[in-house]
């Protein structure tokens, strides 16, 4: 991951008063997720059918 070329987005349901902050980065092989609150910090990627079961399973909580 080169994290000088990646290009992070705020999550829309993150939020400035301390909720959940995650970004996320379309990257080669995936989707980059990350804490904002930690971007030094440690990364996740995702090959995109992990990230859509991820995204599926959220949405059914």
């Amino acid at each position: 991951m080169d994290e000088q070329m990646t290009v992070w987005r705020k999550a829309r349901q993150s939020n400035d008063q301390g909720g959940s902050c995650v970004e996320l980065a379309a990257l080669t092989g995936g989707v980059g997720l990350r804490d904002s609150k930690d971007p030094e910090g440690p990364k996740l990627l995702l090959p995109p059918a992990a990230f859509r079961t991820l995204l599926t399973d959220l949405k059914q909580r």
